[in-house]
């Protein structure tokens, strides 16, 4: 195996996007819908981090067991650099779960939730970057 890259379902993508532009994620890719021109899928990535995001419409009746309720059982763990200045940087802009904290394991971390009620907490060993 090589990476992986999450399909999540959205109901409001154009939102979702601007949320995780926030992050520092970027846009690499999109499709479009036939009718509107907005996109139904899109991918974004971050370093080493990617996401997809996709409709609920676009789902159709395709893969019944796909739940068609925003969020779920999730948390996304996502390793960072210089967490401190990344939590300042967007602590006042979404909504935060818990603040930075110190780990049993030595970690530092906190975590947010996105406008899809996804929980996403991000982490640094800062012994690797002071």
């Amino acid at each position: 195996m090589e990476s992986i890259s999450p399909n999540l379902f959205v109901k409001d993508i154009r939102a979702t996007l601007d949320l995780y532009q926030v992050l520092g994620f970027s846009l690499t890719m999109s499709v479009p819908d036939d009718a509107t021109g907005e996109p139904i899928w899109a991918m974004v990535t971050n370093g080493k981090v990617t996401f997809m995001f996709q409709t609920f419409q676009s789902l159709g009746e395709a893969l019944p067991p796909v739940s068609r309720e925003t969020g779920g059982s999730l948390l996304f763990y996502i390793k960072v650099s210089h967490i401190r200045s990344f939590f300042e940087s967007i602590k006042d802009k979404v909504t935060v779960l818990h603040g930075l904290q110190k780990t049993f394991y030595g970690a530092t971390e906190f975590s947010i939730t996105d406008n899809n009620n996804f929980v996403l907490t991000f982490a640094e060993d800062e012994g690797e970057n002071p």
